[in-house]
């Protein structure tokens, strides 16, 4: 993820597969389908893990909350994983019971795509209609009231560049969120009030106004390059830069001469790239701007810049700009490479997902596509209680019996119809599979449906059906699967936002499983 996500890989994947859409409907529709279709060849957990920092930053470009898309990405996961058997561990888990210990033949690929398709088409359809309304609105998306620091930066179409005849609209930069692209400089020629059809040739500089997040954003885009030539003759390689923001102070020996009078880049190692003053854009040439005390610069330096000034006298205050670090461009086939193929191999079940991430993990710190620094940041270490905590709960349930009391007393009024049972059992699995992992809800429920197949004297495998589907469907809480807790923190979700949206796609994936199954797997 941190290798895939430095080397400009996820900008790639955001841009080509999501694109801009108009609206939350479109963004939504965008994310499910292509989410469904892959989940079901792929395990669920990889494509989440790329998926949530793509996520976030379209949701931020979209100027959309990121809990109108979190969810839906875990969805989508679980709709497609259901409808192949390959699409989820449970599916594989289940038909690995079904040939060891109910002793029949295991299912085909596609043998269960008749009952989930349908519940997959129905769960995007629920989400398009009623269940993007049920979806909290927490988090406002970005504006520029966020930032009341208003910036000009120029940038340059590199030589060779993959936008250089492209239009504006083509190359992105039409609708790029609090960023205003003001004018074209192509050699003696300016062109202002730029339009979306004209299209872009080397050399040319483009003058940009707004915010300093969107510059960030604006700086990653492969093919451009800041204006200004200082930046070659920084005193730092290019991958270890990031952006950092300062204030000029009064007694700043800059303060009153322009920064090219004032040898900035000689004197601090930085090179300024965007200069606002009281909030507003400082129009002209960087290296003429006169600098006052207060003025706002945006530079770019190595990171000890902000450890050798941040006591110094010469500014007021310094502080780093997120994720500023410069992309590497060149590593990212790369990095994608490293990542399809773990998802790959881990979906074909040649090694343990766990071996699997390990691996991709190594190779991308070995082949230089993240940094170990940035890697070890990059861990979600709140995540990883969350989940050691929910397998101790899971595993307190199996080993008191709790768990199999449980689904034993759900089961009871099923008498000797085998539609009541096969009711009861898909209840008993989805209940059971948001309190505890999906893969132990399976375990625990099959040898209950076993034996309650052999009293009533009918074929076992509906109920088998039923197990995978519903020990996959967890919609109703985050810790009953994992791609939910996946997408918790980075939506802001509370535990209820679950129950909401999804209590109501768990009973339509209910009903549709006990109507469907009986059709293809009769008792």
């Amino acid at each position: 993820d941190c290798g895939v996500e430095q080397t400009g890989g996820m900008t790639w994947i955001s841009q080509n597969l999501l694109g801009l859409p108009k609206g939350q409907l479109g963004a939504l529709s965008r994310l499910l389908f292509p989410i469904v279709g892959m989940s079901a060849f792929l395990n669920n957990t990889p494509i989440v893990a790329m998926f949530v920092p793509v996520v976030s930053d379209w949701a931020r470009k979209l100027r959309i909350s990121p809990s109108k898309l979190m969810i839906p990405l875990s969805y989508g996961a679980i709709f497609g994983g259901i409808c192949t058997l390959i699409g989820t561990s449970t599916n594989l888990v289940v038909n690995g019971l079904i040939i060891s210990q109910a002793k029949l033949p295991g299912l085909g690929m596609f043998d269960m795509t008749p009952v989930s398709l349908p519940c997959a088409i129905a769960g995007c359809l629920y989400m398009l209609t009623l269940g993007h309304r049920l979806l909290p609105d927490r988090k406002a998306a970005i504006s520029e009231q966020d930032d009341i620091r208003q910036y000009t930066v120029e940038m340059v179409v590199e030589p060779n560049s993959p936008l250089a005849g492209k239009t504006i609209e083509q190359a992105g930069l039409r609708h790029l969120p609090g960023l205003y692209l003001g004018k074209i400089i192509r050699g003696d020629q300016t062109i202002t009030a730029v339009s979306p059809q004209e299209r872009l040739r080397e050399a040319d500089q483009l003058v940009f106004m707004g915010m300093v997040d969107s510059i960030v954003d604006l700086k990653k885009m492969r093919g451009l390059q800041p204006a200004t030539n200082q930046v070659l003759k920084l005193d730092a390689a290019l991958t270890e830069r990031c952006l950092i923001e300062a204030v000029v102070s009064n007694t700043s020996p800059i303060a009153g001469q322009t920064i090219r009078e004032g040898q900035f880049r000689k004197r601090y190692n930085a090179v300024v790239l965007a200069a606002a003053r009281n909030g507003e854009r400082i129009q002209g040439k960087i290296g003429d701007i006169c600098l006052q005390p207060g003025d706002s610069l945006l530079l770019e330096a190595h990171p000890s810049f902000l450890n050798l000034q941040r006591a110094s006298r010469d500014f007021y205050l310094i502080s780093g700009v997120p994720n500023s670090e410069p992309l590497q461009h060149s590593k990212a086939p790369l990095a994608l490479a490293i990542l399809i193929v773990m998802v790959v191999v881990v979906a074909l079940g040649w090694v343990e997902m766990l071996l699997g991430a390990v691996v991709a993990a190594v190779l991308m710190v070995v082949t230089r596509c993240c940094a170990v620094e940035r890697s070890l940041r990059g861990i979600d270490w709140s995540l990883l209680l969350v989940i050691a905590a929910a397998l101790g709960i899971g595993k307190g349930l199996e080993v008191t019996g709790a768990a199999e009391a449980i689904a034993q007393a759900i089961l009871a009024p099923a008498n000797q119809n085998p539609w009541l049972a096969l009711t009861l059992i898909y209840g008993a699995t989805t209940i059971l599979t948001e309190v505890i992992t999906n893969n132990a809800a399976a375990a625990l429920v099959f040898p209950v449906a076993l034996s309650v197949s052999q009293s009533l004297g009918v074929s076992f495998m509906p109920f088998a059906i039923a197990i995978m589907v519903g020990a996959s469907a967890s919609f109703s809480t985050p810790i009953g699967y994992q791609t939910n807790l996946m997408v918790y923190g980075p939506g802001g979700y509370r535990f209820t936002d679950f129950m909401r949206v999804g209590i109501p796609l768990n009973l339509m994936f209910w009903v549709i499983t006990v109507a469907l199954t009986p059709l293809f797997f009769p008792f």
